[in-house]
């Protein structure tokens, strides 16, 4: 065989996640709802410099729990249920209505 042949990977043995990368203590959704709030990135870059950058969810922006994603792919789908969850609440009437 010739040194230039690619190197045969085991799937199975990709799929194994390595002892350094152990979750088991991890809790899922720990800093879900601080993301919800926005957050901050700090680049080191090479020269020494850092430089900051903060990101947020955009004003109006909702984000799904994976569940409900799964059901509201989009905001169209996301409008149109709501709307129908809208027109089911009752109204009440203006203080000039006469029952």
């Amino acid at each position: 065989m010739s040194d230039k042949m690619p190197k045969q990977h085991n799937d199975d043995a990709m799929d194994e996640m390595l002892p350094e990368y152990d979750f088991s203590g991890g809790v899922r959704g720990k800093h879900y709802r601080a993301f919800q709030r926005g957050y901050k990135v700090i680049i080191h870059k090479t020269d020494g410099t850092t430089e900051e950058r903060d990101y947020a969810l955009p004003e109006g922006a909702v984000m799904l729990d994976p569940d409900v994603r799964a059901y509201f792919p989009d905001g169209e789908t996301v409008n149109t249920a709501l709307r129908g969850l809208i027109n089911l609440i009752p109204h009440e009437r203006a203080p000039s209505e006469v029952s």
